[in-house]
């Protein structure tokens, strides 16, 4: 098993990078966010090696954060290692794990090679153990789901939805939201509030 790769990139693809290694270059297949912030410095990439009986491929993530998600993604029936990585394009690890607690599959299932039907099975296979880990991200997702109650939660997640609507990014109307929530809060007054915090 590789855990790592320490090495310069020599090539940026559509979905992969290759790293080049003290002379050998290691094609690696990477999610949208490794691939934006990979630097051309001498670099650390987290890897997950997948064989199958047609193949054998490397898949990577600069932080330990987005492996560990992969791992977990993976784990679940009909989420291949291109799925999980599909996933990972469009979304942040905290907002894949906030979607899985809150029981969002509509967000979830915005991921490539991802249908309503996967998207619920993530959801009824992680949901339980992120909320037994101890990882400080799954906590905090947690916590500010249950804290907020099922219907908050909603009403976040669709103001969330359509500020995206609108043009900004999922990041962007995440952080808005969560900046401008409190408890109570109508779907539309998060809106109106996540908008004026965006402009």
């Amino acid at each position: 098993m590789i855990n790592y790769i320490k090495g310069t990139l020599a090539y940026k693809g559509e979905d992969f990078i290759v790293l080049d290694n003290n002379g050998i270059g290691c094609k690696i297949y990477v999610s949208a966010l490794t691939l934006m912030n990979i630097s051309k410095e001498e670099t650390t990439v987290y890897t997950y090696m997948n064989v199958s009986e047609n193949d054998i491929s490397l898949y990577g993530f600069l932080t330990t954060e987005e492996l560990s998600l992969f791992h977990r993604l993976i784990t679940v029936s009909g989420v291949g290692p291109k799925s999980a990585v599909g996933l990972l394009s469009v979304l942040t690890p905290a907002q894949i794990i906030f979607a899985i607690v809150s029981d969002d599959a509509k967000t979830i299932a915005s991921g490539q090679g991802i249908g309503k039907k996967t998207a619920q099975r993530i959801i009824l296979e992680l949901r339980d153990k992120l909320a037994r880990e101890s990882d400080v991200s799954a906590e905090a997702a947690l916590t500010d789901a249950v804290s907020s109650g099922v219907s908050a939660v909603s009403e976040k997640s669709e103001a969330v939805e359509a500020l995206v609507v609108l043009g900004f990014s999922r990041t962007e109307a995440v952080k808005a939201v969560s900046a401008v929530y409190t408890s109570g809060m109508s779907t539309e007054d998060a809106i109106k509030l996540g908008l004026r915090a965006l402009s």
